[in-house]
């Protein structure tokens, strides 16, 4: 018959499984916040954690069946303390691993991270369910229920890790204080199974002060958690917060004078500290489009950043709504760049509250939703561009930021969006910030003509026209759709720049915890 073979019975084996299944999910979905600062949440970094937990999954699996059947001193406390210490030393390693792993670019380099931070850990905890399988059972009367039993209960901990991490811990507490936690966790839990063992006490006592070393180290490690962003030459840490969306830091150019709200590798607002002047040129260009429509008197701002866009078609007296899905970046608008909201505060995902904006019509639309290299996918596709049309009243005008390539590789991407636009909307124009290769396109769509007066000595109507760009017909771009949008690979390249200009321009080490 099945005889179980852990001190106890089998509860604190199947709750050590359930432990481990709830540790992998944990460190797989916490990969995103490591890597993701470094190389932007996008589908290659969600792609990378995905294959590295799979190999790191295969590769325990097998080595925990030989290592427990022919070493049977290495037992499941030694397995749970060793993955306790490789999950401990990650927020250390990770630094020098995203450096040594930049050069490959934003695809290997995501791989290649994730590989070298995620696998010792992921390995260790994926051995747990062979050595629970071998202690569960003595004979093979029923060894098809035992295994069944150890995946089931591995399954169910690692939904409860998923739950526990994206609704409870990662609102409330920083990536290093839940690696700590989890840490301390398993350590825990591996003294606990050691000290109940009556027929290995002797054993386990003997082993005591590895016990010990492995607590010592977690506890130790406490004061390396709570740090917040390292220190970066040059740059004040104002404000710094972890949402479900996002690392959210305020930082200040001591030397240069200007302040950054950042999410993650993106800079979402750049003003100068002493009169709040933006310094990103886009919101420029989006304070002068109602040139276009000089009647127009509501607006709806998706993609909040500091505040600075609504607040100067406020001052216009262009009563503006906004949606910000991260609430933090919404907070940090608040208090750190004189955000105060006239219209509609939305916190949420555009995607889902413009639903919620029933019979509301607006005379313009801004579209801001840059991310770290790349523009949320779902933001972008011809359904989604179509519920903000008709969200427009009649000769309304909908403005979408968005950044890319005049040429060669990556300008598939800006074509994409256009031709998108246009089989929505009669009139496009499209303005760009810079003359540069690299730059912001501007794309104005309306069902009416989009005119200014050409003749006007107004400046703002020059610098417009003689940043005015017309789209090639080469390369011919694609309709994004929610069925087919992919886009995240048509944004490597312009991922890799932004990396690059952010690096060059600003600093380096704000993209390391």
């Amino acid at each position: 018959m099945n005889k179980p073979s852990t001190p106890g019975g089998t509860w604190p084996l199947y709750l050590t499984v359930t432990l481990s299944g709830a540790a992998v999910m944990i460190l797989e979905l916490l990969g995103t916040r490591i890597i993701g600062p470094f190389y932007g949440v996008s589908l290659y970094v969600w792609s990378a954690l995905i294959a590295v937990t799979l190999i790191a999954l295969a590769l325990g699996y097998y080595l925990g069946g030989h290592i427990a059947d022919r070493h049977p001193g290495f037992r499941l406390e030694h397995v749970l303390l060793a993955g306790a210490l490789a999950t401990v030393a990650i927020p250390y390693a990770d630094g020098p691993v995203l450096a040594f792993t930049d050069p490959l670019g934003i695809r290997v380099g995501a791989f290649a991270s994730a590989l070298l931070l995620f696998t010792p850990s992921l390995t260790l905890l994926a051995m747990v369910g062979p050595y629970a399988i071998k202690r569960a059972t003595r004979d093979l009367d029923r060894v098809g229920a035992a295994v069944g039993s150890v995946y089931a209960v591995s399954t169910l901990g690692s939904v409860a890790g998923t739950l526990l991490l994206g609704f409870y811990l990662l609102p409330r507490f920083g990536t290093r204080a839940i690696l700590f936690s989890l840490g301390v966790a398993l350590v825990a839990w591996a003294l606990l199974l050691a000290w109940t063992g009556r027929r290995e006490r002797a054993v386990a006592g003997a082993s005591g002060w590895v016990w010990l070393v492995g607590l010592a180290v977690g506890l130790l490690s406490v004061a390396g958690y709570a740090q917040p962003l390292r220190q970066t030459p040059g740059f004040g840490l104002l404000h710094e917060a972890e949402s479900i969306y996002g690392w959210v830091r305020v930082v200040e150019d001591e030397n240069n004078g200007y302040r950054l709200l950042l999410s993650d590798s993106s800079v979402l607002s750049a003003v100068e500290t002493k009169t709040g002047r933006s310094l990103l040129n886009y919101q420029t260009f989006f304070r002068w489009i109602p040139l276009f429509r000089p009647e127009a008197r509501h607006a709806l701002l998706i993609g909040l950043g500091g505040g600075h866009v609504a607040r100067d078609l406020n001052a216009a007296g262009i009563t503006t709504d906004t949606i910000e899905i991260d609430p933090e970046v919404a907070q940090a608008a608040r208090d750190y760049f004189g955000f105060q909201p006239v219209g509609k505060f939305i916190v949420g995902d555009a995607r889902f509250e413009i639903k919620r904006l029933g019979d509301q019509r607006y005379d313009f639309i801004m579209h801001d939703c840059f991310t770290g290299g790349s523009e949320p996918t779902h933001l972008l596709s011809r359904e989604m561009l179509g519920e903000l049309r008709g969200l427009l009243g009649e000769g309304g005008v909908l403005a979408v930021n968005y950044v890319g390539f005049r040429s060669g590789e990556g300008s598939e991407a800006v074509a994409s969006v256009y031709r998108t636009l246009k089989t929505l909307f009669p009139q496009i124009r499209v303005f760009t910030t810079e003359k540069e290769d690299f730059t912001d396109f501007i794309f104005l769509a309306s069902d009416r003509p989009l005119e200014v007066d050409t003749h006007s000595q107004d400046r703002r109507i020059q610098i417009l026209l003689e940043h005015e760009y017309r789209v090639p017909e080469t390369p011919p771009g694609i309709v994004i759709t929610d069925d087919y949008n992919p886009m995240e690979s048509l944004q490597v390249r312009k991922a890799e720049t932004y990396r690059k200009v952010f690096m060059e321009r600003i600093a380096y080490d704000l993209l390391l915890r």
